[in-house]
């Protein structure tokens, strides 16, 4: 299993509180920081273990949004991957709000990307079934 979550440090970020939002969604990671220009960083955290997603599950069972959660995650799906991004300034206050791909928002996405062998089961234990 690879997971990568990746972040843009706008020019009016805080870096640090930009990671933050990373380790609101994924633990147990490495992070990588690319500066793409000047004032533009790219903030990438890589994990290999499903358990380190537990935040992301934590935030969906505390929102109670695993039904709408299942739903966008099957969506995300595109045969071993599962693709979906967060609202980044959501996720600083420890909630969870999913925002299209190419979604303007203010301070942009999180980025989430899951390579695995078997999709399915790791939305299963992201985001069971509420019923």
């Amino acid at each position: 299993m690879k997971i990568v979550v990746e972040a843009l440090v706008n020019p009016t970020e805080d870096p640090g509180k930009v990671e933050k939002t990373l380790g609101a969604v994924l633990k147990g990671y490495t992070l990588e920081k690319r500066e793409l220009s000047k004032e533009t960083i790219l903030l990438r955290a890589k994990a290999q273990e499903l358990n380190s997603l537990t935040p992301l599950q934590a935030l969906l069972r505390q929102d109670r949004i695993r039904d709408a959660a299942r739903a966008i995650l099957f969506s995300g799906v595109d045969g071993k991957t599962i693709r979906f991004s967060l609202n980044k300034q959501v996720a600083y206050v420890d909630y969870v709000s999913f925002s299209e791909q190419d979604e303007e928002l203010p301070l942009g996405s999180i980025n989430v990307e899951i390579l695995c062998d078997n999709p399915e089961s790791v939305i299963d234990w992201i985001a069971p079934r509420s019923r």
